[in-house]
C-alpha cells in the first residue's frame, strides 16, 4: 500500500469514488462536493498552487481513495481538509486515519496553523474519526462552497 500525490490519470476513478460515497450517504445533492465543477479534474486544482495537495491511497495498483488539503483562509493560515473518501471495500481498515495524518503533516509543513473541515451528520463514522484525531467542533467559517454541510471541525497543527 502506498500514499502518493495525485496525478491526472487519477481523476476519473477519484470522481467515481467520491460520487459513489456521497450517493451511499444520501448526499448526492446540491450544496455538496458531488456537484463541484472541479470534481472531474481534481489534479488540476491540487497541482495548481503550492500549499495544496491531494493524496491518493493505492494498493496493488488500485486507487482506494484519497484526501486533500488546500488554503481556506490564507491570511489566518487556515487550510481545509477536503474530499476524504474511500471505496466501500477499503473502509474499516484504518486507512482514513492514515490519509488524515498525511494531510495534517502536509498542512503543517506548508505553514498552516489550523486545519478546518466541513462534514455532514449523515457521515457518522467520519465524524467519530475527526473527534478521535483531536478535531474540535466549531462554527462554520465564512466562505464555504458547500451549503449543505452542517458539522464543522478545526484542529491546531
Amino acid at each position: 500500500m502506498m500514499i502518493r500525490q495525485i496525478k491526472p490519470s487519477d481523476n476519473p476513478v477519484l470522481a467515481q469514488i467520491i460520487r459513489a460515497s456521497l450517493e451511499e450517504a444520501k448526499l448526492a445533492l446540491p450544496g455538496t462536493t458531488y456537484f463541484d465543477a472541479s470534481l472531474d479534474n481534481l489534479s488540476e486544482f491540487y497541482l495548481a498552487k503550492p500549499g495544496r495537495c491531494y493524496f491518493v491511497l493505492e494498493e496493488e495498483g488500485q486507487v482506494l481513495g484519497g484526501a486533500g488539503v488546500a488554503e481556506f483562509d490564507s491570511a489566518n493560515k487556515i487550510a481545509e481538509l477536503q474530499k476524504l473518501y474511500l471505496t466501500a471495500e477499503a473502509r474499516g481498515r484504518g486507512l482514513s486515519k492514515l490519509l488524515l495524518g498525511k494531510c495534517e503533516q502536509f498542512a503543517q509543513v506548508a505553514g498552516y496553523h489550523e486545519l478546518y473541515l466541513e462534514s455532514h451528520h449523515n457521515l457518522q463514522v467520519a465524524l467519530q474519526l475527526y473527534e478521535r484525531m483531536g478535531y474540535r467542533s466549531c462554527q462554520g467559517l465564512a466562505g464555504s462552497e458547500h451549503s449543505l454541510m452542517d458539522r464543522f471541525f478545526v484542529k491546531e497543527l
